[in-house]
């Protein structure tokens, strides 16, 4: 059995994301699929940081994935609010 690279890995782990939060077919961009794949970038940010403490760089990048997947909850607790309780409750995040 051939070894995978880490990228099909990743890949594979995104079009499964994608698949489990669209709202229909082809759905890539809807708040529902961005948060759901931001979060999954910031847990794999969060564990890389866990074992590199000093990478500040990274960090950075983590910090504006937050901010980034914070105002597409606020977008979307500002237009449906039932959607924004669905997705968080789903991922587990508090707000």
């Amino acid at each position: 059995m051939p070894e995978t690279a880490p990228s099909d890995n990743l890949a594979a782990a995104k079009a499964a994301t994608i698949n489990e939060y669209q709202l229909h077919e082809g759905d890539t961009g809807s708040p529902e699929v961005q948060i759901a794949l931001l979060t999954g970038r910031i847990n794999q940010l969060n564990e890389h940081l866990k074992e590199h403490k000093k990478d500040h760089h990274s960090r950075r990048g983590l910090l504006k994935l937050v901010g980034r997947r914070k105002r597409l909850q606020a977008y979307l607790r500002n237009n449906d609010v039932e959607r924004y309780r669905a997705v968080n409750a789903r991922l587990g995040l508090r707000r």
